[in-house]
């Protein structure tokens, strides 16, 4: 019997727990455009104020690490809608605080508390997603968490063009004329202000939405979580999920302590959520996102070239992770995920081939908007499906942050270890090491990761108990 979801419910649900990506997004790339300012502001352009003008980009990061691990020891305890809500708290707090910062530790806290909202944000909405989505529509909606993540963004170098093009200076200008001006003064703040809009409403709409009938499951609140999934599906579809839900956790107790995470039984799970994870930072799309500029001058292009071809490839990305909302729940998790890997390889074989042979121009610009592609319907938001499905019940969260954490250290080694590659291999060289990765953890895939298209969490939990 079909069921009938009450899919306006479940859509608003949805889009409010991925406005956690959407920050995730905005957070992580509005301080590029402010750095000339912020720099010139606090006095960090000098040859020795390297160190902490690195940390001033760098320290966001510190917080994602300890957010995600954060996550992992209260997202069990305290529910997912909650840990939703301090999310959204920290970047409204870290936002306007950002903003208001005279000096540069204030600033530096500032960025950690935001940091700190990133890695909880990465974390919890995806579980949150998946645990209240029914099977048929999973891999949809949680991949509505990375399209919100392509947005902010966007909207972070859209608002960070408009606050410049209101009072223009030019970003080589000497260090005295970018501090007096207003960009240098006042611009840079409304960057960051910004961010305050959506994480307000974020937080607001975060205490509406319901909590976890999943969680509240575990809790024993079996009355709550019936409420929730009749609202979405039903009393038969409730019936079922419940049912399920409670076959996995019979005999569990609810305090999970880190150490469970490495029984046996667990740990080969674990292990494949942090080897996911790590892959699809270390597969090298980033690189080519982080240091596009360097890549295309490489490639020949000039500055208004380079320009041009940063804004298109974020176009690129954009369009192809509406690909794959439509098409994960079509095609699987399994084939797409393969797909990426062995499409990245082909594409970064071939690319090297172009540094190497001294191929420019369009060639090379087409090659990487097809690398994108590749990255954005497949292994951009599928690694989020999958983690957020792989692991059981009980443990789900104390899991997936260890994933997650797992993921933001593979995506910092992975930033600070391209130019050091690059120099010491060449373009070609760094491209065809990234092609090596991807055969790796190409084979790794076909031969570990299942198919869990249109299975309950229950089922896939079950699917691994038996493998």
């Amino acid at each position: 019997m079909k069921t009938d979801y009450n899919l306006k419910f479940l859509w608003m649900i949805c889009l409010v727990a991925a406005m956690g990506g959407l920050l995730f997004g905005y957070d992580w790339v509005v301080i590029g455009g402010a750095k000339p300012f912020y720099e010139a502001f606090y006095g960090l352009t000098g040859e020795d104020q390297a160190w902490r003008a690195g940390w001033a980009m760098s320290s966001a990061l510190a917080g994602c690490l300890g957010g995600a691990l954060l996550s992992g020891a209260i997202t069990d305890r305290i529910g997912r809608k909650k840990v939703l809500i301090i999310a959204a708290s920290l970047f409204t707090v870290s936002a306007i605080w950002t903003a208001l910062s005279n000096d540069y530790n204030s600033f530096i806290i500032a960025r950690i508390l935001g940091g700190i909202g990133i890695g909880l944000a990465s974390n919890v909405s995806p579980i949150y997603i998946a645990e209240l989505s029914p099977a048929s529509m999973r891999g949809k909606f949680v991949s509505i968490n990375q399209l919100t993540i392509v947005i902010g963004v966007l909207a972070a170098q859209v608002v960070n063009l408009l606050i410049y093009q209101s009072a223009p200076v030019e970003t080589d200008a000497s260090v005295e004329v970018i501090l007096n001006s207003w960009s240098g003064q006042t611009g840079w703040r409304w960057m960051f202000a910004a961010e305050a809009v959506p994480a307000g409403l974020f937080f607001l709409l975060g205490l509406v939405i319901p909590e976890s009938p999943r969680w509240l499951l575990k809790r024993s609140r079996g009355d709550e979580a019936r409420a929730i999934l009749v609202k979405i599906g039903g009393e038969s579809y409730a019936d079922k999920e419940i049912a399920e839900v409670e076959a996995t956790l019979a005999g569990e107790h609810n305090v999970v302590h880190y150490s469970e995470l490495f029984h046996p039984r667990l740990l080969k799970i674990l292990g494949l959520g942090i080897f996911i994870a790590v892959f699809q930072q270390w597969c090298g799309i980033n690189s080519i996102f982080n240091y596009a500029e360097e890549i295309f001058k490489a490639a020949g292009y000039d500055v208004s070239g380079m320009m041009f071809n940063v804004v298109i490839t974020g176009l690129v990305n954009l369009v192809f992770t509406f690909v794959a909302i439509k098409t994960v729940d079509k095609w699987g998790r399994r084939p797409l995920m393969l797909f990426g890997a062995g499409g990245l390889m082909v594409t970064y074989a071939i690319l090297g081939a172009c540094y190497h042979f001294g191929v420019q121009g369009l060639p090379v610009l087409i090659v990487v908007l097809v690398a994108i592609a590749c990255y954005a319907m497949t292994l951009a938001p599928i690694t989020w499906v999958l983690l957020s499905e792989i692991f059981p019940n009980r443990i789900r969260g104390a899991a997936m942050s260890l994933a997650v954490s797992s993921l933001w250290i593979a995506c910092f080694v992975l930033t600070i270890s391209f130019k050091p590659i690059n120099l010491a291999l060449g373009a070609s060289g760094t491209f065809w090491l990234y092609g090596a990765i991807c055969l790796v953890g190409f084979v790794v895939m076909y031969l570990k990761v299942p198919e869990t298209k249109g299975r309950t969490l229950e089922e896939i939990e079950q699917q691994f108990e038996e493998s």
